[in-house]
């Protein structure tokens, strides 16, 4: 029996929202507004691995086929409330040593601004790698001092997010989505 292994060697950040009176199809155009709707997405979980190259989109976008099987780290959220401040946002923490591996979180919120949501999304993602990199911190402290003993550490490079926000529009659902999409 052969073994089938698939790792992606590169990966791209999208974002998109999408509004529309069906739910479904608000999804659909927030796709759209991501440059990813011809694609079977599947979503995977939260592992960049190793020498992974992060493209900016238009390059990702263009590396695409339709119908293409996709997989993806996905973050979505939806409201039908009027101005209900809806999110999502994915992030990833990248390892000093690029022969490692590193972490994409996902996260959604109502009521948080971008910089938050993003914000939060770094640090899940951070802590994470953080964690199995054996970075000693105290998980009480706030984000921002965290941060600092990851990049301090040696062990964690960086950090960036993808956050995407919007306000519900009455009548209508709104879907907010921020993926990671990764590449062969």
């Amino acid at each position: 029996m052969q073994h089938m292994s698939f790792v992606p060697t590169k990966a791209f950040f999208t974002k998109g929202i999408g509004r529309h009176k069906n739910k479904l199809q608000s999804f659909e155009l927030a796709l759209r507004d991501a440059g990813i709707e011809k694609l079977n997405l599947v979503y995977v979980s939260s592992i960049c691995p190793p020498n992974c190259t992060i493209l900016p989109l238009e390059e990702g976008v263009k590396q695409l086929s339709p119908g293409q099987i996709t997989f993806c780290v996905m973050a979505r959220n939806a409201t039908d409330e009027k101005n209900r401040l809806v999110g999502s946002a994915v992030g990833m923490a990248f390892p000093a040593d690029k022969g490692n591996y590193g972490y994409i979180s996902e996260h959604t919120s109502f009521g948080s601004e971008e910089r938050e949501i993003g914000d939060f999304a770094e640090d899940l993602a951070s802590t994470m790698l953080a964690t199995t990199l054996g970075i000693d911190f105290d998980p009480e402290t706030a984000y921002d001092e965290r941060r600092e003993i990851y990049l301090m550490s040696g062990k964690i490079v960086d950090s960036a997010s993808m956050p995407c926000v919007t306000t519900g529009v009455a009548g209508l659902w709104t879907t907010t989505i921020s993926a990671v999409v990764f590449l062969p």
